[in-house]
């Protein structure tokens, strides 16, 4: 089949207004809870959307590692592609996409850098070969083959036998803090539902968008 006959109709239940919790990192989490319950692969994977130091917009995943009412975490390289964007404009969007669920969140905000107790006690959680690779990789920048990158992963496992490893200086989190949230369930005929949080002062407004 080609790409563009390729089509889904979505079954799914509705949304309505009454269905929403009037906060979003109520409802996110209410959603995100029912995709790891439906063993969605991955359900905090998130797309997130920079802006590039050339002015274009600029994408990737990224796995988010907390969301509460302060904003929503994920954890890099500050020397990355990514962090170097967000240094100069610090403002970024995301999106999940659950569709085993026929669902999707997306959400638009500034961002600043999580603090470094956040920083150090997830880098803690990590397993051992994760840690060590935040300080082998020197991430987006070239290298001449892979054989490289697995000698800096040997030199950092070396550096670092037999003690705790420490959170490099140049690796940590970054809060995206939302102005806007919308919720999307697909529903039949494309005629799906849509909820667009804003937020208003300390609260937040909620309104249905056309699909």
């Amino acid at each position: 089949m080609s790409i563009r006959d390729r089509r889904l109709q979505y079954e799914t239940a509705g949304l309505d207004i009454g269905d929403l919790h009037p906060d979003p990192i109520v409802q996110f989490n209410k959603w995100y809870e029912q995709a790891e319950e439906a063993k969605v692969a991955e359900p905090n994977a998130m797309t997130l959307s920079t802006i590039g130091l050339d002015g274009m917009p600029d994408s990737r995943i990224v796995l988010a590692r907390g969301v509460d009412a302060n904003g929503f975490i994920f954890y890099t390289n500050y020397n990355s592609a990514k962090s170097q964007q967000l240094q100069q404009k610090p403002l970024a969007s995301a999106v999940f996409a659950w569709l085993d669920l026929h669902r999707q969140v997306r959400l638009r905000g500034s961002v600043h850098a999580a603090s470094d107790q956040q920083s150090d006690e997830y880098f803690a959680s990590r397993p051992r070969e994760s840690q060590i690779g935040a300080w082998a990789s020197p991430q987006s920048t070239a290298l001449i083959d892979r054989a490289a990158l697995d000698a800096l992963m040997a030199e950092a496992s070396r550096r670092f036998e037999a003690q705790q490893i420490p959170r490099p200086p140049f690796w940590g989190g970054w809060c995206i803090v939302p102005d806007s949230i919308e919720f999307w369930q697909g529903r039949p005929n494309r005629l799906h539902d849509r909820f667009s949080y804003r937020r208003v002062a300390q609260n937040w407004s909620i309104t249905r968008l056309s699909p």
